[in-house]
């Protein structure tokens, strides 16, 4: 019994020019992908830089609002309920008072008051040449010219600024009027040279004006 040989299919061999095209196509294919990985690295390295520059613009932003912030030094003032005392404050919480430098008019009180820690204006302070004043109204405003030491986002500062201190004046049997302490109103600010001289500068003013 004669076997025939069985045919298997036949194994046909990629010629050399097949080869190169594959390899070409491979190699073709890999240069895109890592193309592509290249854009998208770009493109969110791009998104990533943009995010970044948004966000110190808002930082710079809101630093300069800081900053014009902190120019503003302004002091208010609420007086006690006996009105003899005048507990100053910063406008604005983050700016701390440290110390203070205060220079009345001369004819009022001839040497100035330092404060450490605690900013207020006491009526002893102007009380008696205050009462002797020839005044028509009961009511009645006293400059002063104040040297703040301030903290304010870590940095100490001054500010160097001219105030109104309004007061009133209340009849008593005995030892004359009674002066109460009313507040506290800005009228010069960034004041230049000796703080005495401008103190006694706008006290000269205000008599010549009737103000």
């Amino acid at each position: 019994m004669n076997d025939a040989p069985r045919k298997g299919p036949r194994i046909r061999w990629l010629s050399l020019a097949e080869i190169v095209g594959v390899a070409a196509l491979v190699v073709a294919g890999l240069g895109y992908w890592d193309s592509h990985r290249e854009r998208v690295q770009e493109d969110r390295a791009r998104l990533e830089a943009d995010r970044d520059r948004a966000q110190a613009a808002r930082a710079h932003d809101a630093e300069t609002k800081a900053s014009a912030l902190g120019l503003a030094f302004l002091m208010t003032a609420a007086p006690d309920s006996a009105g003899d005392r005048l507990r100053l404050t910063s406008v604005h919480p983050e700016q701390v008072i440290q110390t203070q430098t205060l220079r009345f008019p001369s004819v009022i009180r001839p040497d100035g008051v330092e404060t450490t820690g605690n900013p207020r204006i006491d009526v002893r302070w102007i009380e008696e040449p205050t009462r002797k004043l020839k005044r028509k109204s009961p009511q009645g405003r006293i400059p002063v010219a104040v040297l703040t030491t301030f903290i304010e986002g870590g940095q100490t500062k001054t500010d160097r600024a001219v105030y109104m201190v309004g007061y009133s004046l209340h009849p008593r049997l005995l030892g004359g009027a009674q002066v109460e302490l009313e507040g506290l109103s800005l009228a010069r600010r960034n004041v230049p040279g000796d703080l005495q001289a401008a103190a006694d500068q706008t006290w000269v003013r205000m008599l010549l004006t009737g103000r």
